[in-house]
């Protein structure tokens, strides 16, 4: 594993069905754990436990912030089938008091994406987004983007312009994020990473004008093929905010013009 991604989603099997794990500062977010990020450790976790190779769709609940650290991961088979299994998994943390913590709680179907027939019917078409070389990262900008941490230094993001006025104090008011996107190791995507790719961008809510930690509640994930080399383009919307939270739908389209992947997930909206 040369990628620190890989590294850093390490599982080491300590007895049937129970990992052990240490999730890394790397890829954090102020100063808890990115969802994404934990969403492939776990993904790495379960596939591991079971027969087939790939995550088809897979749900975590976040139930309390994650921080860098020691951590275990419960894995249980639910079902094996011809051509998915399914299974759950649990991410544990221990408190200060020696107690364990439940973290995030996982469910998921797996299957092999290259035993898929190649037949597409679709409406979709990938994000308009400008050439690469006319997007914006975090280098670009004068200040670091609000509430950004150590994962975007792992990260080669390059954001469309127009969902960019938050940077600059005029947001839209539009909940859209587009960008290009890849690991800045120039590790290429694969069905793994692509459970991380969903929850990288900044979050929908700085273009409504609310800055500040967004975090996840729920976030499912539907991996659709296997990705091909180059980088991605990611497109995130979210059409209501009520009540303190937020859905955001994200697309993820690889180089060959695929959607590779799909998710939705509902966030606390910032307080700010």
């Amino acid at each position: 594993m040369d990628s620190e991604f890989d590294r850093d989603t390490a599982v080491t099997l300590r007895e049937p069905g129970v990992y052990d794990a240490e999730l890394s500062a790397g890829w954090t977010i102020i100063q808890a754990v990115n969802g994404g990020y934990l969403l492939a450790l776990l993904g790495r976790a379960l596939g591991e436990a079971l027969p087939h190779p790939h995550p088809f769709t897979i749900s975590a609940h976040y139930l309390t912030p994650s921080v860098p650290g020691p951590a275990v991961v419960r894995t249980e088979t639910v079902r094996t089938g011809r051509t998915l299994s399914t299974g759950q998994a649990s991410l544990f943390q221990y408190a200060e008091d020696g107690t364990e913590v439940e973290r995030i709680r996982v469910l998921a179907s797996y299957g092999d994406l290259d035993a898929l027939p190649d037949d597409v019917r679709t409406t979709a078409k990938p994000p308009a987004i400008p050439p690469r070389e006319h997007c914006l990262g975090p280098s670009d900008g004068p200040a670091p983007i609000p509430g950004s941490s150590a994962i975007t230094e792992r990260l080669d993001i390059k954001l469309d312009p127009t969902t960019l006025g938050w940077a600059v104090g005029a947001p839209s008011g539009k909940g859209e994020m587009r960008a290009w996107f890849g690991l800045a190791d120039g590790r290429e995507p694969d069905p793994l990473s692509l459970l991380l790719t969903v929850d990288a961008l900044p979050p929908t809510s700085f273009e409504l004008g609310l800055t500040g930690w967004t975090p996840t509640v729920e976030l499912t994930t539907h991996i659709r093929c296997r990705p091909a080399p180059g980088p991605l383009r990611v497109s995130i919307t979210t059409r209501n905010l009520a009540g303190g939270f937020l859905e955001e739908d994200a697309e993820v389209w690889d180089s060959a013009d695929r959607l590779v992947a799909q998710s939705r997930q509902l966030a606390r909206a910032p307080r700010g």
